[in-house]
């Protein structure tokens, strides 16, 4: 008899990796029965046709918000703490004032983290939020669902949503064995564990290695090291677009060598259009002495600020704008969600330009998949002030400790050396790629193509026990 798997959405970030790649028909192949259930506004049933039980639920309990921060908050104080170590508090978002509702939830929260910093603490906000989430009508709904259903596993395609609390709560109260997909590289040491299931799959040994270090409360043979499937599409030849279907389908020059300009969040990089504002001024420069460069300017898919308007419009004889396939299906930033049909894109981006420019960004493996190079931004724009936040920052994160040199990329610490740089890789006098891919295998493991089917033997192997 098939074992049913419910593959839990509770929100759209796992959707890239968990519905709009092979995953599904690789499980159905090795013989899963697998059900969606989809905490989501996307229609999995609708748009692909999959098998989904929705949650029509959405109710939290009101006070999850200022518990779920109190808790982060928290851990991270722990870890400076325990790991000496000042990085932890910029993890912090800074607590809001403005009216008197704003701050009556601030004030309790950092009462909750002045009497809770501690491990016995983290465990006693914990057992509070699943008090809080086990009250709510979602939990009664997500453990009828349960009843009714009846699946062998839970699979929950992210660890760091609150919205996934009282579901995995209700599978675990019916005794249905429950795994979390660790969703990213630099989640574990940021304190972004907000769920407790019985197994974690991650990336690779150091994210295991994480996990165990961050959450005593975790054993190690609960810990599957598998890879993660976002990184699959790129090893898949056949997205290939022969480089002039590409260049006319998306307005490109077939005479111009393309730098691929990669946007972020204005959380990250706040300042994103004033770096893209000095590689246009670059290739300016560098055509002037007879290049023929152009840049594709390509957004992060959760930023919707103008800032990049002017930039881009001043210099619309050399930069094309090729937006991610994403769709808005709601407010929310985890409510703008990939298409299948960004794979494509994405693939083709990275081999038909010559490298990737941009500020601390995941990109680097995307592109060093492809064997292209890519520029960190790292130097202070003069429009810096305070209360903008700097993005050297970024670069003294947990997760870049795990950088095997610092030719893992080409950093770029002086504006007035960015021409040089970009005419350097270029003409092949410098990369990355090389200490790229041996980074690429530290944080991804070393099975970036087999992810999938490791993540469904993984389950087998626990449905078995």
């Amino acid at each position: 008899m098939k074992k049913k798997v419910f593959v839990f959405f509770p929100d759209g970030v796992g959707l890239r990796n968990f519905a709009f790649t092979d995953f599904k028909a690789i499980g159905e192949q090795m013989g899963f029965d697998i059900h969606y259930w989809n905490n989501t506004i996307f229609s999995l049933k609708d748009n692909l046709g999959f098998n989904e039980v929705k949650i029509e639920d959405h109710t939290a309990h009101k006070l999850l918000p200022i518990y779920a921060r109190a808790r982060k908050r928290a851990e991270l104080n722990v870890s400076r703490d325990k790991f000496n170590d000042p990085v932890y508090p910029t993890y912090k978002f800074p607590f809001n004032y403005k009216g008197a509702k704003n701050t009556f939830k601030s004030l309790y929260v950092r009462w909750l983290v002045g009497t809770h910093s501690s491990e016995k603490g983290i465990v006693r906000l914990r057992k509070k939020i699943d008090a809080l989430e086990r009250s709510t009508s979602k939990y009664k709904y997500c453990k009828a669902q349960l009843e009714a259903h009846k699946p062998d596993m839970i699979f929950c395609t992210t660890q760091r949503a609150t919205q996934s609390i009282s579901a995995l709560l209700a599978a675990k109260d019916l005794g249905i064995p429950t795994a979390a997909f660790v969703y990213s590289w630099d989640n574990v040491p940021k304190a972004m564990q907000v769920v407790e299931t019985d197994h974690y799959f991650v990336w690779s040994d150091l994210m295991k290695e994480d996990v165990l270090k961050y959450y005593p409360f975790v054993k190690e043979e609960q810990v599957f090291v598998t890879g993660t499937p976002q990184f699959e599409p790129h090893y898949d030849t056949s997205l290939l677009q022969p480089r002039s279907e590409f260049f006319k389908e998306n307005n490109l020059d077939e005479n111009k060598k393309y730098i691929c300009y990669s946007g972020d969040d204005e959380t990250t990089s706040p300042l994103d259009q004033h770096y893209l504002e000095d590689l246009a001024n670059a290739v300016r420069s560098l055509n002037a002495k007879g290049e023929n460069l152009g840049i594709i300017y390509r957004k992060c898919p959760v930023d919707f600020t103008p800032r990049y308007n002017a930039v881009i419009e001043a210099n619309k004889d050399i930069i094309e704008v090729l937006d991610p396939i994403w769709k808005q299906v709601g407010n929310q930033w985890n409510q703008v969600l990939p298409a299948k049909e960004d794979f494509k894109m994405l693939y083709n981006v990275c081999e038909h330009s010559e490298f990737v420019t941009n500020v601390c960004s995941s990109t680097v493996f995307d592109f060093v998949a492809h064997n292209k190079p890519c520029i960190y931004y790292n130097y202070e724009q003069p429009q810096l002030k305070k209360g903008i936040r700097d993005i050297g920052q970024n670069y003294k994160y947990v997760h870049f400790r795990s950088m095997p040199s610092q030719e893992a990329a080409v950093f770029c610490t002086n504006k007035e050396d960015l021409e040089s740089i970009v005419e350097n890789i270029l003409e092949g006098k410098t990369s990355n790629v090389a200490e790229g891919l041996k980074w690429f295998e530290i944080v991804a493991g070393k099975h970036p193509t087999k992810a999938s089917e490791t993540i469904w033997k993984t389950i087998d192997i626990l449905l078995k026990k």
